[in-house]
């Protein structure tokens, strides 16, 4: 299986592709999602770069094949950020990230973002959950607020770390969204598996996201968070033997697992539709 890791964080302004790759295979990753370096606007303690220098960096990383999809870390409050998204679109970068640090997702600058996002045709990854670094930033987490990706029917997007610690409402919140993508032209919603969730955690998280009756096969991803200059093996393989053995329980096929450390992943990032089932949450 040539799995995905859709969560990659670009660190350095060193590019060692050899490096990464190398320690991808050694974890069992054939490629991923590579997210730039942060906007300048943004608060965190990570690197951070101009567009123009992020840019640059971001495809000199994934350029050479398609192994590596190119993600550009985008904030609201960027000086002309949706000439930003329009340009990175002309240029290779096949979805958008966003990180609600300091500004809500329904905030005007932000829905002005993800308007330019919607024509751009790319896809949105959103942090979801609460967000680590000292600073008063969870309130802007919560997964009920992606209720205003209902105002961008063309946009796919998923959240992070199955919202954690929130991840019940993060799965009823899919369901609403799948439901309204069948009854009306909706934006689509996937789940990024990412840890969040402690080990403790993981078995409920999986279970209720995979029970409660929510058509979600075609529409979670696997992904770790890792960094491209410190990409940990032990670190990724635990994650994968952790959730396989509890997909086994749960009696995952292989097809299944072949959909969540792939082609879900994929088909997010080319645009690709399909149709859904109904929501069944009452199913005996």
């Amino acid at each position: 299986m040539k799995r995905y890791d859709m969560h990659i964080h670009i660190t350095s302004e060193v590019i060692d592709r050899g490096y990464l790759l190398e320690k991808m295979e050694e974890s069992g990753i054939w490629g991923g999602g590579l997210i730039s370096t942060c906007p300048e606007e943004t608060e965190t303690s990570l690197l951070k770069m101009p567009y123009r220098e992020r840019l640059k960096n971001l495809l000199k990383w994934t350029q050479v094949d398609d192994r590596l999809v190119p993600i550009m870390w985008v904030h609201p409050r960027e000086k002309d950020v949706c000439d930003i998204v329009a340009d990175a679109a002309a240029s290779g970068v096949k979805a958008f990230k966003m990180i609600c640090d300091d500004y809500a997702v329904d905030s005007p600058e932000s829905m002005k973002l993800l308007g330019a996002i919607e024509k751009s045709g790319r896809p949105v990854l959103f942090h979801s959950g609460i967000l680590w670094g000292g600073m008063d930033t969870s309130k802007y987490n919560r997964p009920v607020n992606w209720e205003c990706m209902l105002h961008f029917p063309e946009i796919k997007f998923a959240l992070a770390h199955c919202s954690w610690p929130w991840y019940d409402e993060c799965i009823a919140v899919y369901g609403k969204f799948l439901n309204s993508c069948l009854h009306r032209q909706s934006s689509e919603m996937f789940i990024d598996l990412t840890p969040g969730t402690p080990e403790i955690y993981r078995k409920d998280m999986l279970t209720k996201l995979w029970l409660t009756g929510y058509d979600v096969q075609e529409n979670v991803m696997f992904g770790t968070d890792s960094l491209s200059d410190d990409y940990n093996p032990s670190w990724v393989k635990g994650w994968i033997e952790r959730d396989d053995a509890i997909y086994d329980e749960l009696g995952v096929t292989q097809e299944q697992r072949e959909k969540i450390y792939r082609e879900n992943f994929l088909r997010m990032i080319e645009g690709r539709s399909i149709h859904h089932l109904l929501p069944q949450p009452n199913k005996k």
